[in-house]
């Protein structure tokens, strides 16, 4: 069987799939720079503009 290697999505290096308890992260250096990224909003999901105006549009509606 082939063993399964990928890019750390932090610094890129390659690490093993199988047996790594920090995966997809080689390490958890790694692992809590990602984490620190998430929470400092360095990291967004985005959301369709027409969301967004339908949300604004609810909130005016309210106020009235």
């Amino acid at each position: 069987m082939a063993r399964r290697v990928i890019r750390c999505p932090v610094c890129r290096r390659p690490v093993s799939w199988e047996g790594n308890p920090y995966r997809p992260f080689c390490s958890e250096r790694c692992r809590l720079v990602d984490l620190d990224r998430w929470l400092s909003e360095d990291y967004r999901i985005s959301i369709p503009r027409e969301a967004l105006e339908e949300e604004s549009e609810g909130v005016q509606d309210e106020e009235l």
